[in-house]
């Protein structure tokens, strides 16, 4: 089963505050039916820090551009398609060189914290930092004091 045919009606009738994550997911499955280039990595290196990875091979630094605003990351490259007596010389053309958009979406209070481009790789660095106004705190009961709740006191709850 494929995310394109996956049902999401009966978690949206069993959840209360989450149509906004299942919206993205539904968006996210209908625009990715068409074009998968460039071809992209996404992965988790701690609880807060994940990183993006792009193949893009051929592409100089100054023919990208990545745009973060909120809750969307956009990275556009930009190619000189060059004319059909160009193409006419290559005998077989395997080597994708177009023009791309791609566009994730972020999680509150992700920001891209860096950005590389090397050996055709393009690795984009994202930072979640929650404000501490929004970070949960611990309720006491009977006036005792607040407390901080940490990643492990989550975990082990």
């Amino acid at each position: 089963m494929t995310m394109r045919n996956f049902d999401l009606t009966p978690y949206r009738r069993s959840t209360v505050g989450f149509d906004r994550l299942f919206d993205l997911i539904e968006n996210n499955a209908r625009l990715n039916q068409g074009d998968n280039y460039p071809p992209f990595n996404i992965e988790r290196l701690s609880e807060d820090r994940y990183r993006v990875t792009l193949a893009v091979a051929g592409f100089r630094p100054e023919e990208i551009d990545i745009t973060a605003q909120q809750n969307l990351l956009q990275v556009v490259g930009r190619k000189d398609e060059g004319s059909p007596a160009d193409r006419s010389k290559f005998l077989h053309v395997g080597i994708a060189n177009r023009s791309f958009e791609r566009r994730f979406e972020l999680a509150d209070f992700v920001r891209v914290e860096k950005a590389d481009l090397a050996d055709g790789l393009l690795v984009i660095d994202l930072l979640r930092e929650v404000p501490e106004a929004m970070k949960p705190k611990k309720i006491a009961i009977n006036g005792g004091q607040l407390v901080e709740i940490t990643a492990k006191d989550r975990d082990a709850a």
